[in-house]
């Protein structure tokens, strides 16, 4: 009797050590969860509000929601002038189709379309897209030393990028393309440029821009789209280019922007080879520099510039026809280098400010 009296004894001792390490178990756990920091249910409704730490994903992932986005096309439809707006989208698209060598409309152009240049119908960030055009024109412009409107902007790209003939303001064609245009730019506030509109401006190099080194770059990473000779590739149907020629009878003149080696540069830094975004560059800054130069080496078409720049002194440091406000000569206003030309120039506007 005595036996098992100890027996029930031993057991009742033994559940009463159990409990008492299942519950040091659970004061360590409760110790654990305090000192980590994890939320308990009532925290747990707040915890999404606490800011990340900034990774360098974290970091790229913010820069690229900043960059100015196009609104949605399925939307333009809500609009009263909707059928305007979409025409001029189509004509921005596949210009060469209306307004090209054998265009339906008429024979205005050399064949290229808008969006060769202005990349994806003009939306597209630090693709020369129109985003800061409705709201920053009407404007001052030095290269024609006079306020232009939108139609004199569109105008222009006819006349040089497109080396054609200028559209008349009334026409239905030029009253399409600036509605889209606007209506692209319809939410910016005006005065305003956001960011990721135009092209990616590439600090200047320390040395004069390679042609023969551009070359080499264009070989490697541009010939199969543009062509050996820098001709091009139509379309299917021949009424438009694919890829568009860079030099050559059926490319821009010489009076257009991306004849200018920092706007060509700034281009294909963020857009070139096909595919590329200015967020993951295929090029590095002296291959973009390089391949401008040795582009825009190229034979191309010329345009009448005398009444370009009525100021000199308004020039930017790479334009590179004469005369000048300053002693550099047109090879260095070419191809560079151009930081003693922009500190000059950047001393001289300060002076004249000074003096005012």
């Amino acid at each position: 009797m005595e036996h098992n009296n100890e027996e029930n004894y031993i057991k009742v001792i033994a559940k009463l050590i159990n409990v008492i390490i299942i519950l040091l178990i659970v004061v360590v756990i409760l110790i654990v969860i305090n000192i980590t920091g994890l939320p308990s249910s009532k925290e747990n409704a707040e915890i999404k509000f606490i800011p990340k730490t900034k990774t360098p994903e974290t970091v790229t992932e913010n820069a690229a929601s900043d960059l100015w986005m196009a609104p949605d096309t399925s939307l333009i439809k809500k609009e009263s002038n909707s059928e305007l707006i979409i025409y001029g989208r189509e004509l921005i698209a596949h210009t060469s189709v209306y307004l090209g060598v054998k265009g339906k409309i008429k024979n205005l152009s050399n064949g290229m379309n808008c969006q060769n240049c202005h990349l994806e119908a003009g939306t597209k960030p630090f693709g020369n897209n129109y985003s800061g055009v409705a709201s920053t024109y009407p404007k001052f412009r030095e290269r024609s030393g006079s306020i232009e409107s939108i139609y004199k902007r569109v105008n222009d790209c006819f006349e040089r990028s497109l080396n054609g003939n200028a559209l008349h303001t009334s026409s239905k064609e030029m009253q399409a393309i600036t509605a889209y245009i606007k209506w692209l730019g319809k939410d910016v506030p005006k005065g305003e440029k956001p960011k990721g509109a135009g092209l990616t401006e590439l600090a200047y190099l320390d040395r004069a821009a390679d042609p023969q080194k551009g070359k080499e770059v264009y070989s490697f990473k541009c010939k199969s789209c543009h062509g050996i000779n820098g001709e091009g590739k139509l379309n299917a149907d021949g009424l438009g280019y694919q890829y568009p020629p860079l030099w050559g009878d059926r490319s821009y003149n010489n009076g257009a922007g991306l004849y200018r080696l920092s706007r060509f540069a700034g281009y294909v830094k963020s857009n070139m080879p096909y595919g590329t975004n200015g967020e993951s560059p295929n090029l590095t800054d002296e291959q973009a520099w390089d391949v401008a130069a040795f582009v825009n080496s190229q034979p191309r078409p010329k345009k009448d510039l005398s009444n370009d720049w009525p100021k000199i002194a308004g020039k930017p440091v790479d334009h590179p026809f004469g005369p000048y406000a300053d002693k550099f000569n047109e090879q260095q206003h070419k191809y560079g280098p151009f930081k003693e030309i922009a500190e000059l120039k950047k001393n001289a506007s300060t002076s004249s400010a000074t003096k005012k």
